[in-house]
């Protein structure tokens, strides 16, 4: 244990103010409950140069007291202040700031409480950070945003090939942010404000800032959206589209609900059966499958086009030589049925055939999209409160991207 000739020298040592700085004073506001310490520099002292690194002599000290948010000393908040020297530079021959050691430039808060408010940040929602620390969350999220974006720029995306997209709402209401996967590495490229094609611009132009050529997306998964579509077909043309096999079956079990809503007018048995119908049989419980036999024997339209829906889910699992056959079949059988819904649902699958049947090719789908869906929701709330999408998107890469944010000197 180290032992000090006084506090001064005990603050310079916990604060880890390297020379020529040193601690000239200190200050108790147990009213404000904080502790200012106060800064200086050794006189005839020497600084760096923030653009060569080359040693330059003091040439005059900015007029303004300087404040930087430090870890809190017991149940106090810590302010250091100082007033910066100006140096000139004789290699580069101008007068610069100098860059001080335990802060980055052009923040108010020094590396070590900013390491401390990220490790919160990741654990907790923003809200309740900036009631623990005492600080305002904007200017909790300014940090944020720093560390994000840097790991984020430190992110390798230059082999990217294959991309999953989709939409999620940032809110209440219609407004959305669009998720552009790489499938290979998992990892969320940009999330962007808006959706449909619109978002596939931007997409490209991320790309292109990168220096990574949108040529290079060789295969993209999305849904049926016709302005994902035009947008891929559009900004993307070397890509060739798989359509996601969930979504696919998602339109199948809304046309299979929507003949049960309009046969349980007639039929009292098939109110809240919704679920029967829209679960695997595997996955009923018992009491469901009994009411499922029962219902099955009245020869319903909604039997009808749940046989039809069980068809072209073991489409799925049939080898690629004959997928191409099974869907002609199953779209015919679903049009002749004379069940309305599903005929419309087939003559519409039937115009995505080639996006649908190459799955067979790519076994792509959106599921990544939806596994990362639990952590978007995460990602919301810790951003509880957030003022603006670009909040709940840093958010979002930082949760799913599981980003690593070193937060030194450097």
């Amino acid at each position: 244990m180290e032992e000090y000739e006084n506090d001064l020298d005990m603050f310079q040592a916990a604060l880890e103010i390297e020379s020529p700085w040193f601690v000239s004073y200190r200050e108790l506001d147990r009213q404000a409950r904080q502790l200012h310490v106060y800064l200086n520099f050794k006189r005839g002292a020497a600084f760096s140069c923030q653009r060569c690194g080359i040693n330059g002599k003091v040439h005059d000290i900015v007029n303004e007291d300087r404040t930087w948010r430090h870890l809190d000393f017991w149940q106090y908040q810590t302010i250091l202040h100082a007033r910066l020297p100006r140096i000139h530079c004789k290699h580069c021959d101008k007068i610069t700031t100098v860059k001080v050691s335990w802060a980055r430039v052009h923040t108010a808060f020094s590396w070590l409480f900013e390491a401390h408010v990220m490790a919160l940040m990741t654990e907790m929602p923003v809200a309740a950070v900036a009631r623990k620390v005492g600080e305002h969350d904007t200017r909790l999220w300014r940090i944020f945003h720093y560390y994000v974006d840097r790991a984020m720029n430190e992110m390798d995306m230059t082999g990217v090939k294959r991309i999953a997209l989709d939409e999620t709402s940032s809110r209440r209401g219609h407004e959305y942010v669009t998720l552009f996967v790489d499938i290979d590495t998992k990892q969320v490229l940009l999330a962007t404000e808006g959706k449909g094609s619109s978002g596939l611009l931007t997409f490209k132009q991320f790309l292109t800032q990168r220096s990574i050529d949108p040529t290079q997306i060789r295969e993209a998964c999305c849904d049926m959206s016709a302005a994902f579509i035009a947008g891929i077909e559009e900004h993307f043309p070397a890509a060739q589209i798989t359509f996601d096999k969930f979504h696919v079956m998602k339109l199948v079990n809304e046309a299979v609900d929507e003949v049960r809503r309009e046969e349980q007018k007639e039929v009292v048995g098939l109110k809240k059966t919704r679920y029967i119908w829209l679960k695997n049989e595997s996955r009923l419980t018992e009491g469901q499958k009994q009411t499922m036999l029962k219902l099955k024997d009245m020869n319903l339209q909604t039997g009808k086009a749940y046989r039809l829906k069980l068809a072209l889910q073991d489409m799925w699992t049939y080898p690629a030589i004959y997928a191409d056959l099974y869907f002609k079949q199953w779209t015919q059988w679903a049009v002749r049925s004379q069940v309305e819904p599903m005929s419309a649902v087939a003559r519409s699958l039937q115009r995505y055939a080639n996006g649908i049947l190459r799955w067979f090719q790519t076994k792509m789908t959106n599921g990544l999209l939806e596994g990362l869906n639990s952590l978007v929701q995460a990602a919301k709330r810790k951003a509880r409160g957030y003022r603006s999408t670009r909040n709940f998107i840093a958010m979002i890469y930082a949760t799913a991207n599981k980003l690593k944010m070193k937060v030194e000197p450097h």
